[in-house]
């Protein structure tokens, strides 16, 4: 099981989006940390809640045809580890 770093939510460790917020894993697990301390920062929630839009269109393009291939893909390769971090503000 994985630990949403946006929402808390545990997950299964082979899903692409979080089963409640539905950020993407592995953009998550590269730039979150990131994102949260610009957001506080700014005086901002580190951990925002999804617009409800979002949620409902990436639960219907999760459910679409493709997401056996991307389920495999994922399992066969992770996520957390995959890539290399790139810093998205200058240091």
């Amino acid at each position: 099981m994985t630990i949403c770093p946006q929402c808390g939510t545990e997950n299964d460790d082979d899903v692409k989006n979080c089963t409640s917020c539905r950020i993407n894993m592995y953009w998550a697990f590269q730039h979150f940390e990131e994102l949260a301390s610009l957001r506080e920062k700014n005086a901002l929630s580190p951990r925002p809640q999804s617009a409800q839009f979002l949620v409902q269109t990436s639960k219907k393009i999760d459910d679409g045809p493709t997401a056996p291939w991307l389920r495999n893909t994922i399992k066969k390769f992770g996520f957390k580890g995959a890539g290399k971090k790139v810093s998205t503000i200058s240091e």
